[in-house]
């Protein structure tokens, strides 16, 4: 059973809202064998220029499908947001199933592609599977992690021209990676 966080910020979640977050994202169910005991944690963000912000994270046992979209209207967004996790489950379904060839095949999580592919009762044609490539690592880098301070892992990764570093920390000897948002400021991630 699916059940639905859904918080806003600047914005009151309505009932009309939480009905087309609840329609829209409840259309995953048939990618599934079972409706999965998850919770859907939906952030509903409206900026002061009226531009808003969707973000969807569905934490299950198999994956955690998340997906966040931008758009000047927030019901675009919501259906945005579908077609981007039901993206995932395709991806991660065709993962599954090739592994299950190879190996042999556990209890099925997915609905079977067949009952994928079929019409819907409005007359529009089910998305089918595509076949996806696994994800090749197509070169690898080896370096020693100098210690340092978030401020110099931060000043390391621009002269790099990077989007994130990793760094050993001085303080703590713990792995960290500094990486730069989407609105230009800093994250951190911390490790134990």
């Amino acid at each position: 059973m699916l059940n639905y966080n859904i918080r806003g910020e600047n914005i009151e979640v309505t009932p009309a809202i939480r009905e087309h977050v609840e329609k829209k994202i409840g259309k995953l169910d048939r990618y599934f064998n079972e409706t999965p005991d998850a919770n859907v944690h939906v952030n509903l963000k409206v900026y002061p220029d009226k531009n808003t912000k969707t973000e969807v994270t569905i934490p299950m046992p198999q994956l955690v499908l998340r997906a966040e979209e931008r758009n000047a209207d927030m019901y675009a967004a919501i259906d945005l947001i579908v077609d981007k996790l039901e993206r995932q489950i395709r991806k991660h379904k065709t993962r599954v199933n090739r592994k299950m060839r190879e190996k042999g095949s556990p209890k099925e999580f997915f609905a079977a592609q067949e009952d994928l592919n079929h019409v819907s009762p409005n007359g529009a044609a089910a998305v089918e599977l595509e076949e996806e490539d696994d994800a090749e690592v197509v070169r690898t880098k080896q370096f020693n992690l100098k210690p340092m301070d978030s401020e110099e892992a931060i000043l390391q990764m621009n002269m790099l021209g990077h989007t994130f570093f990793i760094f050993t920390d001085a303080e703590t000897n713990a792995t960290n990676i500094v990486y730069k948002r989407r609105d230009g400021k800093y994250g951190l991630i911390e490790t134990n």
